[in-house]
């Protein structure tokens, strides 16, 4: 089912671009498509910290709510994703965050199934451009907050 896989180099500190993304909570300030965010609970494990939150998506006539567990590796600095409800059949993704010169390397996978045969045939046919749109939100908003 649909992937992406992107690397990208931007002119932020790779903590920056940790904590930009970890922010889950401001999700609908920025992303496209993302119309709620809800943070469950936050809970530490460890190295990690495990967040379980709700976001609310809205494309064209659909607006879904989907759980999922966030599991954020500040050492590390990435970030793991997996689903829990709604309307996906399966979805995962991780970030990785990599200080380079003059700023950091992102690295960003998505992997994910709808349940819904006609949501999944309508993000098919836009599914790449979708996700470049959602990883440029991402660098515009690290644009506004860092410069």
């Amino acid at each position: 089912m649909p992937k992406h896989s992107e690397t990208k180099f931007l002119p932020h500190s790779a903590q920056q671009m940790y904590d930009l993304v970890a922010d889950v909570a401001l999700y609908p300030e920025f992303l496209p498509w993302c119309s709620a965010a809800r943070i469950r609970s936050t809970t530490t494990e460890g190295a990690s910290i495990e967040m379980l939150a709700d976001l609310v998506i809205s494309f064209k006539v659909f607006r879904e709510r989907f759980g999922s567990r966030v599991v954020l590796w500040p050492e590390a600095q990435k970030i793991d994703t997996e689903y829990l409800d709604g309307p996906f059949k399966y979805m995962k993704s991780n970030w990785a965050f990599e200080d380079a010169e003059g700023g950091c390397n992102v690295t960003f996978f998505v992997d994910f199934e709808f349940k819904n045969a006609i949501l999944q045939g309508i993000i098919g046919v836009v599914f790449n451009e979708a996700m470049q749109r959602i990883v440029r939100a991402f660098e515009r908003r690290a644009d506004d907050l860092h410069g």
